[in-house]
C-alpha cells in the first residue's frame, strides 16, 4: 500500500526508484515521460476530435444536398403533373363537349370518335409519356443536371 504522498505507480508515471529524481520519489525521465504522454493525447485527442466534426460536417452537408434534390425533384414532379392533368383536362373537356354535340346532332360516327378520345387518354398515365422512369433516376442521382422548370 502506498501512502498519499507518493505517485501511483503505472505506465505513467514509475514508482521513482531510477535514477535522480527532480522531485521526491519521481524520476526526471518519467515526468518527462508523463508530459509527453499528456501532449501526444491531447494531440491526438484534437485530431480525432477535428477529423470526426469534419466527418459530422460532411454528413450535414450530404443531407441537406439530398434534400434539396429531393424537393426540387418534387416540385418538378408537382409542376409536372398539374401542367399534364390541365393539359388532359383540356383535352377531355373538350373531347366531351364533341361527344355532346355529336350525340345531339344524331352524329354517332363524331360521338363514337369523341368518345374513343377520351378511352385513349383515360388509358395513358402522363408518366408514360416521360419515358423510361430509371432515366428520371439517373437524372436525380446527377447533381450537375440541370432541371428546367
Amino acid at each position: 500500500m502506498t501512502s498519499k504522498s507518493e505517485p501511483l505507480a503505472g505506465k505513467i508515471v514509475s514508482n521513482g526508484k531510477k535514477g535522480s529524481g527532480l522531485a521526491k520519489g519521481i524520476a526526471g525521465m518519467d515526468a518527462l515521460n508523463a508530459l509527453n504522454t499528456m501532449v501526444d493525447g491531447t494531440l491526438d485527442y484534437l485530431r480525432l476530435r477535428e477529423e470526426e466534426r469534419t466527418k459530422r460536417a460532411k454528413l450535414d452537408t450530404y443531407e441537406r444536398t439530398e434534400l434539396r434534390k429531393i424537393e426540387t425533384a418534387e416540385a418538378v414532379l408537382k409542376d409536372y403533373f398539374r401542367q399534364a392533368f390541365a393539359e388532359r383536362k383540356q383535352n377531355t373537356d373538350e373531347l366531351f363537349a364533341r361527344y355532346d354535340a355529336a350525340i345531339e346532332r344524331g352524329d354517332a360516327d363524331s360521338a363514337h370518335l369523341a368518345l374513343q378520345g377520351v378511352i385513349d387518354i383515360a388509358k395513358s398515365s402522363p408518366l408514360n409519356d416521360l419515358g423510361d422512369l430509371g432515366q428520371i433516376r439517373a437524372a436525380l442521382d446527377n447533381e450537375k443536371h440541370v432541371w428546367e422548370l
